[in-house]
This record gives structure tokens, sequence and C-alpha cells, in this order.
């Protein structure tokens, strides 16, 4: 247990600094299309082009947050072998913290104190699901149930897109929540995947669910990306955060096994519950007002879609 949340945090770390990287880089591709006013960069309903998101994935900061996104990708898959789902997607997704911290020093956003209270219910969340996390189910399930899973995440990453694509400038926490629920089929992939222990390479190869992680993993990424050009860097976050945790901890409930310590139920639905309305807050406190605009004088500084305060 201590080994698998250790895991956890150390991918949480790893997405939140790759989070803020990610959007530095996002945000630099965006000033740069906009100093040449050029109408490539946009699609006809005002969100980014994939050619300006091409642009911004081969900025140094948004490939070095890439890595760091792999790193946590690869922590993180260990940490759900390890954990209950309920548990290792909450904790990864405190990486929401980080990213808020970090974007204060490198974004120059000013948290607010209601952003700040959130971010401290979402740590004593955690806490309490810490508490009461019993033994991760065993992850066997029936070939057939990994190829829905192939189905659903090809159905979300390709639904999202165009759902994104078609509400533009306004896709902000909708493209986070699409991302979100990639990463969420990603995490329950890697829970049920064949050929890993022992190591099989044919069961491995043919085993849907390794497709359903890279259709889910890449799709989420793009997602991401789209999302931390259209709006607040913590909105986006923290609606990824939702879709990444919601769907697998009830899902490794109700499908995998996983449980909580005797008479510890309560506390887990408590922490589970408390997590994910902590990270909504951050998302509903860190979006900019609706009509607010941000100083010109300052538009290179500030990261687009939040406002000045």
């Amino acid at each position: 247990m201590i080994i698998g949340l250790l895991t956890a945090v150390a991918a949480s770390a790893g997405y939140g600094t790759g989070s803020v990287l990610q959007a530095l880089g996002s945000r630099k591709s965006a000033r740069r299309e906009a100093a040449k006013a050029s109408a490539s960069g946009v699609t006809q309903h005002g969100g980014p082009s994939l050619a300006s998101t091409a642009k911004a994935a081969v900025t140094w900061e948004f490939m070095l947050g890439t890595v760091l996104d792999f790193i946590g990708f690869g922590l993180g898959a260990l940490a759900a072998r390890l954990l209950p789902l309920f548990l290792s997607q909450t904790v990864i997704s405190a990486n929401l913290v980080i990213t808020a911290v970090l974007s204060v020093k490198f974004l120059g956003l000013r948290l607010t104190r209601a952003e700040w209270t959130s971010i401290a219910v979402v740590c004593s969340a955690l806490v309490l699901l810490a508490t009461a996390a019993g033994p991760e189910g065993s992850g066997h399930t029936p070939l057939a149930a990994h190829w829905w899973l192939l189905a659903a995440s090809v159905v979300l990453i390709g639904g999202g897109t165009v759902v994104v694509r078609l509400l533009g400038g306004r896709a902000a926490i909708l493209a986070g929540l699409f991302s979100g629920l990639g990463f969420g089929a990603l995490g329950i992939g890697v829970r049920v995947l064949n050929g890993m222990a022992p190591f099989d390479l044919p069961s491995l190869l043919g085993d849907p669910a390794l497709y359903a992680i890279l259709v889910a993993g890449l799709g989420g990424m793009y997602l991401h990306t789209v999302a931390l050009q259209l709006g607040s860097v913590n909105g986006a976050t923290a609606a990824l955060v939702v879709g990444e945790t919601v769907i697998p901890g009830i899902l490794g409930v109700l499908w995998l096994g996983d449980s909580s310590r005797p008479g510890f139920a309560w506390m887990a639905v408590v922490g589970f519950v408390v997590a994910v309305a902590g990270a909504v807050a951050v998302a509903w406190f860190g979006e900019p007002e609706p009509g607010a605009q941000t100083d010109p004088a300052q538009a290179g500084e500030l990261p687009a879609g939040t406002a000045a305060r």
C-alpha cells in the first residue's frame, strides 16, 4: 500500500508539473499565432486548429511537459495495479494542487481564497481516502469487456474531439472533461490488461485493452492540449480531475472488486465525494467572470482566458 501511494504521488507530481509546462508552451504558441494575425490558427468556431495545436506541441516547454506526462503515465499505470482505482486515480488527480501552485509562479496567476480553500478540501479528502482504502480487486475480466473498453475509448475521444471543435472557444471545460474521461479509460485499461503478470507478449499484443490505452491516452493528451489553449489551466485541469476520477472509481468498485477497509466504507465514500466536489469548486472559482477582459498590456504575460484580478 505504501509503495503504491508513493508511486501515485510521484505520478501526480509529474502530471502537475507537466500541465503547467504544457500550458506555457500552448500559450506561447497562441501568442505567436495572434501576433501573425493568422486566421489559420483557429477553426470557424473559434477553437484552436489542428495546425496551431501541433505548433504548440513542438515548443520546448510543451515537449518537456510531455516527457513528464509520460513519466507520470508510467508511474500512474503502476499505481493503478497496486491500489484500488478510487484511491490511485484520486491521488493522481491531486496534480491539480501542484498545477495550481506552480501556475502562480510560472503563469502569473493569483489564486483567490476560494480556490485555496477548495485545494485544501481536496487534500483533506485524499487523506480520508488513503485511510479508508482496502485491497484492490483482481482486475480479471472477460475479453469481451476489453473490446467494450476499446469501443468506448474510440467513441469518447472521437466524439469529444468533434464536440470541442464545434463549440470552439467555449469548450475549455468540456475539453478538460473529455480528456479526463480518456485518462480514466486508460487507467481501467492498465488495470485489466492481460499479459503483464506474468509477462506474455502475444497475450499483451492480442488484448484490445492495450489499444484502448493507446487511443484513450493519446486522445486524452490532445484534448488536454486544446483545453489549455482555450481557457483557465486550473479550470481545465479540475474538469480533467472529475473525468479521470469518478467513472474509474465507481467501475473499480462495481466491476473490478476494489474495496475499502472493513468498517471504513463510509469514509471512502465521503472522501471520494468531497475530493470530486473540491475539484469542481476549483474549476468553478478558477474560471474568469463572463465578459472579463485581460489587460492588453499584459497579454504577453497572462494566459489566454484568464482575467486579470
